[in-house]
Order: C-alpha cells, then structure tokens, then sequence
C-alpha cells in the first residue's frame, strides 16, 4: 500500500511537469495576492532590466473647463475654442478598473522541456499569477490563449469569475492543442504571431496593460511594427519563456530532437543512433561549427527581443523553466 501510495504522487507530480491542472492554477491566488506589479520593477534576467513606460490607468473623459495655467496643451479641446472663442482644456478621470489583457502563446513548440516543466506549464503559471494579481488590484482580466491553429480571445471583465472563466480557457486551450495535433498531425499551422498580435490591437483597448507569453518563434520586422501601434495605447509587458538546453547544450554528447506528433522532445543518443525520420534534427556538441549555429538561432531571436524591448519602452521578462515563476514576477 505505501509503495502503491509514493508510486501515485511520483506520478502526479511528473503529470504536473508536462501539464497543468485547473486546481493548480486556481491555488496560485494565494501567493498572487503578495506580488504588486504596479510599482515593481520588472527585470530582465541576466541581461539587465528595463522599466516600461507608464502609460496609466485607462482615462475618461470627464469635462472641459478654461484652459489655466501650468494645463498639459496637449489636452486643449480644440472644437469647445473654436466654438467659445476662449481657450479650453479636457479633463480626464481615471477608470476605476483598469483592463488587463493576457496572452498566452500554447502552441505546440510549447509543450516542452529538458529540465524544470514544459515551457506551457510555465506560461500558465505566469498567467494565473497575473490574472490573481489583476483581481486582487481590482482590475478587470481579460485574455487571449493561441494555439498553431486557433486563436480565442476573452473579454475584460471584473471579479473572481472572469479569472475562473481565463484559467478554464487555459486548460481547455491545452487539452485541444493536443487534440489537433491527433487529429490532423501534418496541418500547416494558421495562427502566426504577426496575426496574434493584429488580433490584439483590435481586443485590447486603450490604457490596458497587455502581458504576452511566449517563446517568440516566429519574430520578426512585422511583429514589431505590431508591438509599436500596440505600445502607443497600452503598457505592454513581454514575458519570454525557454528551456536551458536553447540557450546552452552541452560540451559533450550528441542530442537527437524528434519530432513527434508534432511536439518537440530532446533525447541522448549514442553514437552509432540511425536517423530515421525526416524531421528528426541531430546536434553533435563535438561539431562547433553546428553547435555555433544552435546558439546563434536563440541568441538571435533573445537579441531581438531585447531590441525591441529598449526601442519601444516595453517591460521584458526572461523566464527559464526552472525558475520559480512567483519570484520572476516579484
């Protein structure tokens, strides 16, 4: 019976490494309710931190009332001037829930990981510590979960239900990423990041604070473009998740990525393995020549990320999937 028991939790926690559960996510908002994003400043691992630019609380319009000195004239109402002859200036107040929207990369390059727990076990936790945070804040939480064939979208609203109703679709959103792929293994996938974040600007409306997790295949000139209409009117926030063995493979040894049923795995092979599969991709620490080429693959795509990130003002997270998500949000 006890062998029968620690058999069981071996295997719920190895579960936990390559999936999650609602019940997990639902126990982050404990721990949530310690993290204030607001005033924290948001760091970028070992490359430094950058602080965005605050953009605020969404505002409303509220009135127009004379211009007077020391008034931002950026905020004169140029139609009330014209109309009164005398000068006047726009007043704002500040919504008293700010929308938070959450999107979260679950496609299938997702779902792995050589050490720590898969990359979209990460970017769940992620999420569900933000989503909590915004709730207790008294935000209102909103999201979008996109997978290589679909994209969702949900929209802000208030209360301990609309984070229920965010996490559900992260779970959800999990469980058809691997259904698809069952179903239609070799479909060329549909939802680039270019149209993830096309969608957003649409969703997202001005003065939100938009978090966007993912692994950022995919970047490139286009997605920038996107970012910067999208940082105009909303504090993004860009959360970068990877796996130890991207940034860095061993000295030794010869890695073997197969893919299979159109999710990534790494395994060691010996010397003599046969390469059977035309997707399978062998990288041979001995070869610097190759080994160089991997590296050159993630540090381009960190680099441009960070580019991005100091060109635009936006806040940048860098989370490996053995770092502790709580203290990478702190």
């Amino acid at each position: 019976m006890f062998f029968a028991k620690q058999a069981g939790l071996a295997e719920a926690s190895a579960g936990e490494l390559v999936s999650v559960s609602l019940k997990t996510l639902i126990d982050l908002a404990r721990p949530a309710a310690g993290l204030n994003l607001k005033h924290s400043a948001i760091r970028a691992g070992q490359s430094g931190g950058y602080v965005s630019r605050f953009k605020g609380r969404g505002m409303e319009f509220e009135e127009a009332r004379i211009y007077q000195a020391g008034d931002d004239i950026r905020s004169i109402d140029w139609r009330v001037t014209a109309r009164t002859g005398k000068t006047h200036t726009k007043v704002f107040r500040e919504e008293r829930e700010r929308p938070v929207f959450i999107s979260v990369d679950n496609r299938l390059a997702m779902h792995f990981a050589t050490r720590g727990v898969f990359k979209s076990v990460l970017a769940a936790k992620l999420a569900g510590l933000l989503a909590w945070a915004a709730q207790h804040h008294g935000d209102r939480i909103g999201g979008q979960i996109f997978t290589d064939t679909v994209c969702r979208e949900l929209k802000p609203q208030n209360g301990r239900h609309a984070v229920l109703r965010f996490l559900n679709a992260i779970v959800c959103g999990s469980d058809f990423s691997h259904r698809a792929t069952e179903v239609a293994p070799t479909a060329a996938p549909t939802v680039t990041l270019e149209r993830v974040l096309a969608r957003l600007m649409i969703h997202a409306r001005p003065g939100s604070r938009v978090y966007m997790i993912s692994d950022f295949r995919g970047i490139n000139d286009q997605v920038e473009n996107y970012l910067a209409k999208l940082s105009r009117h909303c504090e993004v926030v860009l959360i970068f998740i990877y796996d130890p063995l991207e940034s860095h493979l061993p000295d030794k040894g010869r890695y073997r990525f197969i893919a299979k049923d159109g999710v990534y795995a790494a395994s060691l092979s010996g010397t003599g393995a046969a390469i059977d599969e035309q997707r399978d991709v062998v990288i041979d620490t001995g070869d610097r020549q190759r080994l160089l080429k991997y590296q050159q693959h993630f540090t381009q795509r960190l680099h441009k990320l960070e580019q991005i990130a100091k060109k635009l003002g936006l806040a940048f997270i860098q989370c490996s999937t053995t770092d502790d998500p709580i203290q990478r949000l702190r």
